[in-house]
């Protein structure tokens, strides 16, 4: 049987998209790390498939599995490629898309310019949102590691976030500390660990170590995050540009409840079929 897949970026945060509506296919761990190897497979950061939804008042269910196999509750940068594949392969006429996702539901919004709007839901910031092993919702956490002191925001966007201010991303310890803080038994889901340099009120950079993945060049959901914690702690004010490895994201919460709001690019690079 030949499975029909495309392969996407955002910013350099690349997938492999199956259409599971039109198609039928039963994915393991054991093929998805197959398929993700970049020397003997497809190679990507995480897999998304598109399916029907279970709620009627949704256009789509979006799931996402990291390269190794594990599946994961939300992905910004995804959110966006499933926006355009959704569209460009007729699946939908709609401009405004709403999907359930493990992390709750998300609306995407096809703009004129050809990027796409993503309404990320409200940041959580209690630890239990995470979960994260901590006695108080507080703005900065602090966790020892190597005889360290390691502080940090925690945020949820429907997946688990932690949020690092470095001086320079460019020398910071992300391929060191990034797995030793993502695999840290206070976290016992794991966590997506962010490195944030505030450039000024509205502008900042960011490297995010990726739960299950490590670095990518861009994560959207850890974009949200480091926003979020950054406002939440006065470092800065929406709306924000913030730039990543693989380009940049502009993102505005006006705090409390409301909604982040993150507006990027979503690219298609190729369409290929896999033997299964």
């Amino acid at each position: 049987m030949l499975l029909h897949f495309t392969k996407m970026h955002g910013l350099g945060n690349d997938f492999m998209v199956i259409d599971l509506i039109t198609q039928r296919a039963r994915l393991d761990e054991t093929r998805i790390r197959q398929w993700a190897d970049r020397h003997f497979g497809i190679g990507f950061d995480q897999l998304l498939l598109v399916e029907p939804p279970r709620n009627p008042d949704m256009d789509f269910r979006y799931r996402i599995f990291n390269s190794d196999g594990s599946e994961v509750e939300n992905c910004g940068n995804g959110a966006r490629c499933f926006a355009r594949f959704v569209v460009d392969n007729a699946l939908t006429t709609k401009r405004e898309i709403r999907v359930e996702t493990q992390g709750g539901p998300l609306t995407l919004k096809l703009t004129a310019d050809g990027r796409v709007r993503v309404d990320m839901g409200a940041p959580r910031f209690e630890p239990a949102a995470l979960p994260f092993d901590a006695e108080a919702d507080l703005p900065v956490h602090r966790i020892e590691i190597d005889n360290e002191a390691v502080e940090f925001g925690v945020v949820s966007m429907g997946n688990p976030h932690a949020v690092l201010v470095v001086d320079d991303v460019d020398s910071a310890p992300v391929l060191t500390l990034g797995p030793r803080l993502e695999a840290h038994p206070r976290f016992p889901r794991r966590v997506n660990v962010g490195f944030l340099q505030i450039v000024s009120a509205h502008e900042a950079r960011l490297r995010v170590f990726e739960r299950g993945v490590g670095e990518t060049l861009a994560c959207g959901t850890g974009a949200c995050a480091a926003v979020a914690s950054g406002i939440r702690r006065g470092l800065l004010t929406s709306p924000v540009d913030i730039d990543l490895p693989g380009g940049r994201l502009t993102l505005e919460w006006s705090g409390g409840d409301d909604s982040m709001i993150m507006t990027g690019p979503a690219e298609r690079v190729f369409d290929g079929r896999v033997a299964i």
